[in-house]
């Protein structure tokens, strides 16, 4: 069936297909599965099926041996490589059935193939006979073309194997590209041969070795994503400074910079020498990076050097440039000879996009649909990263309610929607680590790749939440440890003491953002990450659970007794959490920022079971009562220790039902004395 005409609750897949069915049953995983490829395969595809089947293995605890003679159950027909490495634009589309007797993936090419085994594997779940693929007929295509995620690798350092988990996570969800964000102020990130003072100065001592780079490319070419590098220019680009500050806006000396913000230094694009260095490096990167794209950051550029420098303004002058803003277009037309004269095409910020850029420059937009829908009307490609911000921390139904072709770029005509090619979500990693990092992209990132794959009608926030649940637990499989680090971080914090009252306070808060820590205290790339807020995740799932619970209550819609009485055991788990969190604080500095939170956690589980009990008794809550709560509710859901208490939520919809049927109530009596 059509995503639009479904009736049934889809499957737990995740992007939603285009096109699907269900039937009863399922195709069992036992032992004996094999899978095999009967039409074309080369390397990729036999590489492919072989992670697949461990995969499935480590997902469903069944030794799978593949031993001789061992039942065929999921063939693979395939009829062609396609493009050698993944390209914009090549035929990711597949056919799936899955039956009790056996399963069947059709694909033009490899990379189709690749798709519609991410989506079986997340077909299976346990059943009343073990671990089945669920029976399932789909057709499925993307929507858009570019697909992808940007990791910065600069402000807090990545090592190569957080890297590969991560993008074994985004092969699982259909993500397609890889955008390697390499250097900032904070670091220089990629061994040069020919400039090695780049790495020597500036990365202290974390970077890519060109081995690893080629090792990582090809890993993604493996899961049919793209490697785009990004090399910050001509701001954001002191890390390029400290080893060549010849080649500065300024004498400088430089150093790697340890805070975060927009910085000063910047190349000098008025001096023939900048243009020679760039063209020898980038023709080195060239050879490393085999994607046709080529992203040269031109965010954010500081123009305060360029001011104070009497030849810059000189040049301007000879230049016929304006002020800093033509003389940047003017630095990006330089760069885009270069660039294509090694075989590259310009991606860039929204700022590089100034008149006299070459056509085929693909505009990454972070300021919105608006500035995508001005590039495109100019006849320039672009993607949209704007509402996909994930160092943000917003919840997953924000990013999912963000679609490349809202608001302005909706109104495009055919040709120009066109070239919208898709989108990027961002993980900048100021406040990230190699451990935190993974529960900062996943599992939200998956809705953002199911609005870029699925039908533009896919838009119901209950299912997707209800099938991110579900697929998480697949990414446990895929190898990121969003969900496996959360445990251990809360031991830590526990210093050997009982961690379950750690547990209750972050199961049940959310931490902030970029914008949330902010101000809150100094951060440096030196500060460790290792404090609560670095461990409470961006959205709690177990809150989510609650708030279902807690409307259910609420409407009058509880299930039985069991249903008040499981959100009752965790409304008195948080008014009793603060007498088990105390004498774990003491002495504890980790955990002593915490005693404010802990004691409006326990006032909103208190809070909660008195609204529970008006509302389950008939009983009307006692005068003013309302009143002091909801003013009580509006303190405590006041960010502390850089996290916020979702559990209000669960506890508003409660004081919201009471306060509804005192109205009501209230309504009633008016009425009768009228009469």
């Amino acid at each position: 069936m059509s995503l639009a005409a479904a009736h049934a609750a889809p499957p737990n897949l995740m992007p939603l297909p285009a096109k699907w069915s269900a039937a009863p049953g399922g195709l069992a995983i036992d032992s004996r599965f094999r899978a095999a490829a009967t039409g074309y395969t080369d390397a990729r595809l036999e590489h492919a099926l072989a992670r697949f089947v461990a995969r499935i293995s480590r997902q469903t605890g069944v030794a799978i041996t593949g031993a001789p003679g061992g039942r065929t159950a999921l063939t693979v027909e395939c009829r062609e490589r396609g493009p050698e490495y993944p390209t914009v634009g090549e035929d990711e589309a597949y056919r799936l059935d899955i039956s009790a007797d056996g399963a069947r993936l059709q694909a033009a090419t490899v990379t189709g193939a690749l798709r519609g085994l991410e989506t079986f594997a997340q077909s299976i779940a346990p059943g009343a006979e073990g671990f089945a693929a669920a029976a399932l007929h789909i057709e499925d295509r993307p929507r858009f073309p570019w697909r992808g995620l940007m990791l910065d690798v600069s402000r807090h350092w990545m090592p190569v194997e957080v890297v590969e988990r991560n993008l074994d996570a985004m092969a699982a969800v259909k993500l397609n590209v890889f955008h390697w964000h390499l250097s900032d102020d904070q670091g220089f990130r990629v061994e040069s041969t020919r400039h090695p003072r780049l790495q020597q100065f500036g990365s202290d001592g974390n970077f890519y070795t060109q081995a690893q780079i080629r090792g990582v490319v090809e890993y993604a070419r493996e899961r049919g994503i793209r490697v785009i590098p990004e090399f910050d220019m001509p701001g954001h680009a002191t890390s390029w400074l400290v080893g060549y500050p010849e080649v500065a806006s300024a004498p400088g000396p430089f150093r790697i910079e340890r805070a975060w913000g927009i910085f000063q230094p910047t190349l000098d694009p008025t001096r023939e020498e900048t243009y020679a260095f760039l063209d020898d490096f980038i023709g080195e990167m060239a050879a490393l990076f085999p994607d046709p794209y080529f992203h040269i950051g031109g965010d954010e550029v500081e123009e305060t050097e360029w001011k104070e420098s009497a030849a810059i303004q000189a040049f301007e002058r000879v230049h016929n440039l304006p002020d800093s803003r033509d003389l940047h277009g003017y630095f990006n037309r330089r760069l885009q000879e270069i660039l294509k004269k090694h075989g590259k095409t310009m991606i860039g910020w929204d700022e590089v996009l100034a008149p006299g850029l070459a056509p085929g420059t693909v505009i990454q937009s972070w300021r919105g649909q608006a500035s995508l829908a001005d590039a495109a009307r100019k006849g320039y490609r672009g993607i949209l990263s704007f509402g996909y911000y994930l160092d943000h921390l917003k919840p997953a139904s924000f990013h999912y309610a963000m679609d490349p072709l809202d608001g302005a770029a909706g109104q495009l005509d055919r040709e120009q929607t066109a070239r919208i090619l898709g989108g990027e979500a961002c993980m900048w990693s100021e406040y990230v680590s190699a451990e935190t990092l993974d529960s900062r992209i996943w599992p939200r990132l998956a809705a953002i790749a199911e609005r870029l794959w699925s039908p533009r009608e896919a838009t119901d926030v209950d299912s997707m939440y209800a099938r991110m649940t579900a697929v998480s637990r697949v990414l446990d499989a895929a190898g990121v440890r969003h969900r496996a680090n959360y445990a251990p971080m809360l031991e830590r914090l526990a210093g050997g003491g009982p961690v379950e009252a750690v547990r209750i306070l972050a199961d049940a808060s959310e931490a902030l953002g970029i914008e949330g820590r902010r101000g809150a205290r100094k951060y440096t790339s030196l500060v460790d990450l290792n404090r609560f807020v670095d461990a409470v995740r961006p959205e709690s799932e177990s809150i989510r659970t609650v708030e279902a619970a807690a409307a259910r209550v609420a409407a009058g819609q509880a299930a039985g007794p069991a249903d008040r009485a499981e959100l009752c055991v965790t409304l008195r788990a948080w008014a009793e959490n603060d007498a088990r969190l105390e004498p774990l604080a003491e002495g504890n500095a980790l955990l002593a920022e915490l005693r404010p939170i802990s004691r409006r956690l326990s006032a909103l589980g208190s809070m909660g079971l008195r609204a529970v009990e008006y509302l389950e008794s008939g009983q009307a809550a006692p005068e003013g009562w309302l009143e002091q709560q909801n003013q009580a509710l509006a303190a405590l859901e006041k960010p502390g220790a850089e996290v916020t208490l979702a559990a209000v939520r669960p506890v508003r919809l409660l004081l919201e039902a009471l306060t509804r049927r005192s109205q009501q109530t209230g309504a009633a009596q008016a009425m009768e004395k009228r009469r």
